[in-house]
């Protein structure tokens, strides 16, 4: 029984996360920087000394991995990361391979604009309850 409480509690943390955070934004970001970086076929030391045109596939794709998780944890920079990743979906269509083959940078594209865009969800409603009221402030009311 132990193990099934465990899963059941492991289940409610993972949704409350998911639904307080823009959560599928986010794994579009990380896919889309571990696909970028994937499709860079140069060695690590031939990235590192070889210039921009070796590196920049390491570098936007890094910076994905990194965006996305910072919208994991850190969801009051979501305006910010979305927009930047976005813009590394774009350069990273010039600069790394077309952007991973065309699919990171779409992936990338996808998933910044879905961490902009993110918005946090209404609370649930408890078993036979309402949900809570929303005030809302009309313009021109005092």
């Amino acid at each position: 029984m132990g193990a099934l409480q465990a899963l059941r509690s492991a289940r409610t943390w993972f949704r409350a996360f998911r639904r307080t955070r823009p959560f599928w934004g986010g794994l579009w970001c990380v896919a889309a920087g571990a696909w970028i970086v994937r499709s860079m076929f140069f060695t690590f030391v031939l990235a590192v000394s070889g210039g921009w045109s070796y590196s920049a596939g390491y570098i936007l794709g890094g910076a994905l991995v990194l965006f996305g998780l910072v919208a994991w944890f850190a969801p009051h920079y979501r305006a910010l990361v979305g927009v930047l990743a976005v813009l590394l979906g774009l350069a990273a269509f010039v600069a790394a391979n077309l952007g991973g083959y065309l699919l990171g940078s779409v992936l990338a594209i996808l998933g910044g604009s879905m961490v902009w865009a993110w918005g946090e969800k209404a609370p649930r409603r408890s078993r036979g309850g309402r949900r809570r009221a929303a005030t809302v402030a009309t313009p021109g009311a005092s």
